[in-house]
């Protein structure tokens, strides 16, 4: 069939292959008019939103254990593969027929182009890398999926490109977010400029992908306390940049981590399908989306997914936050009771990913333990002020400091990896308790693995880790990586440890160790399983004879 001409509708973002399992996948597409999109011989109509179409093709009735090579036609014309494509075929990969399954994940993603200038500015991209690796490697040695761990895009600090052409059109009347993203439409360029990469493209085609959002995704330290919200909340350009942030994250991010029966079930999905005017389209997400953060208990952005015995739980550890300086919890109550009823089940491996690190180096850890008691007034009133200044100027906003939450995890963890009857959500009394409970985590800009005890937990039963990739492409910069060095010493441990129980703060029933790392290059994580067994791979992207490739540092044994 012939490829696109002038007449003919076109991708502007896509395909992403986003859920694959053993018969049945979904391929996400953005066209740039409305038209049939035809997949593997299913077929669906675009539904507009905001002057973008877009479709999600639910393929059905595959085999198992097969790749499946698929192109995009839309109204009957071939669009992807194009023509002159150097990479292989996208592929539809179901689930291996051994037990073997392969995550590959990291956080932390600036666009910018290759060249020498972005090269010294942010280095090698991993996912280019990854994408170019795998181009000449066998379908064996590929990851099975993708878990993208937050900040997929910077609406507070797009590209010089996207930069120049939103000072352009804010004009100087806009001040403090002249430049950053303020709506819908701008939302819509970040994430054509950021997946439209051709390796990306291609890789994104062709590797199931999870997605989670972080505060770049809206803007830096969002939700980082009460005050901050309050703070942010009046300004102006709130609003529209909210609508923009939920609703486009909605479309782009959130539907492809859906099942096909949970996209079936989702009221807003088939709400704006079955709509036909297209104001009114717009008008639910955009409700939608205001209600998403004004009421964060009225959608749930977190999800789990299944990859034969191993089970991944991701969790939103930003938009469901409780910031009542009586009670801070990282996940508000409905949510959390969601996680540990997905977290209670017969599996080999259990996953928990979330964007903001569970296990920080020590110094950090007790740091955000005595910032978050202190601003609680600890130290009294006076201080409270000076804790919070402290919090928001070094993002002091991990899980460590939401103690209740840090200490609930643990206590999820003791329930997993060691069932009691009569627990509230038991494993299944038959069930071995878990090889691993692996966390996964981004957003801190250098990478490491942490192994952890915790009481009552037998270690040699289950084995639990912390594992931290970020960036993919976002170093940070020297002083930052001296400061982290610093926070990884005895003497720091020991002095906000100290100070951490001058504010009455407790050690929690978990002790941990940083054996690898911090790394503070791009990179990705690979986790290799296979039965009961675990490993993480860990690769860092570097510029070798001109090209953006991946080099092995390390692989940890992990169960």
């Amino acid at each position: 069939m012939a490829h696109t001409g002038e007449a003919s509708a076109g991708l502007v973002v896509g395909p992403l292959l986003r859920y694959v399992d053993e018969t049945r996948a979904t391929i996400w597409v953005e066209t740039d008019r409305p038209c049939e999109v035809e997949v593997l011989e299913h077929r669906e109509r675009t539904w507009t939103v905001h002057g973008h179409h877009y479709a999600i093709i639910v393929i059905e009735n595959l085999q198992p254990s097969t790749e499946t090579a698929y192109e995009v036609r839309l109204d009957g014309v071939t669009v992807w593969p194009a023509p002159d494509s150097p990479h292989p075929p996208s592929v539809i990969r179901t689930p291996r027929e051994d037990d073997s399954f392969r995550l590959a994940f990291g956080s932390c993603r600036r666009s910018a182009p290759f060249d020498p200038a972005a090269l010294r500015k942010f280095g090698a991209d991993a996912l280019v890398a990854m994408a170019r690796g795998m181009a000449a490697t066998p379908y064996d040695r590929w990851p099975d999926a993708l878990l993208m761990l937050g900040d997929q895009i910077y609406a507070d600090n797009p590209s010089d490109e996207l930069t120049a052409r939103l000072k352009e059109i804010h004009g100087a009347a806009d001040g403090e977010v002249r430049t950053e993203i303020q709506n819908f439409e701008e939302y819509t360029w970040l994430y054509t400029e950021s997946w439209m990469v051709p390796e990306v493209r291609w890789l994104l085609s062709t590797v199931p992908s999870c997605m989670i959002l972080d505060d770049h995704d809206l803007r830096d330290d969002w939700n980082t306390s009460r005050a901050w919200r309050e703070e942010v909340t009046a300004k102006p350009w709130w609003p529209d940049r909210v609508r923009g942030a939920f609703g486009s994250y909605w479309v782009y991010q959130h539907l492809g981590n859906l099942s096909p029966a949970e996209l079936a079930e989702d009221d807003l999905y088939r709400k704006i399908r079955e709509t036909a005017d297209d104001e009114e389209r717009g008008r639910l997400l955009d409700d939608f989306a205001w209600r998403a953060d004004a009421e964060p208990d009225s959608t749930r952005w977190s999800f789990s997914r299944d990859f034969g015995r191993v089970r991944l739980i991701v969790i939103d550890s930003r938009c469901a936050r409780v910031l009542d300086p009586e009670h801070r919890a990282m996940v508000d109550e409905v949510e959390w009771r969601w996680v540990v009823d997905q977290a209670h089940h017969d599996v080999d491996h259990l996953l928990i990913g979330t964007s903001l690190p569970f296990l920080l180096l020590h110094g950090i850890h007790d740091l955000e333990g005595w910032n978050e008691s202190t601003a609680q007034g600890a130290w009294g009133k006076g201080y409270s002020w000076i804790a919070e200044r402290v919090r928001r100027g070094v993002d002091l906003e991990h899980w460590a400091a939401f103690r209740d939450s840090f200490d609930g995890m643990v206590d999820l963890i003791q329930s997993v990896s060691r069932p009691q009857e009569g627990a509230a959500a038991p494993i299944p009394p038959t069930a071995e308790a878990p090889a691993s409970v692996l966390v996964l985590s981004g957003d801190v800009h250098c990478s490491y693995v942490a192994e952890a005890r915790v009481e009552g937990v037998d270690a040699s039963a289950t084995r639990i880790h912390q594992l931290v990739q970020s960036p993919f492409r976002n170093p940070m910069e020297l002083p930052l990586r001296w400061a982290n060095k610093l926070f990884d010493t005895g003497v720091a441990d020991r002095m906000f440890k100290a100070l951490a129980h001058r504010a009455g703060v407790s050690d929690p029933p978990i002790k941990w160790r940083v054996g690898h790392g911090p790394i503070f290059d791009n990179g990705v994580m690979t986790l290799h399983v296979k039965g009961r067994r675990a490993q993480v791979e860990i690769d860092s992207a570097v510029v070798r004879n001109g090209e953006q490739v991946l080099r092995r540092v390390r692989t940890v044994p992990l169960a």
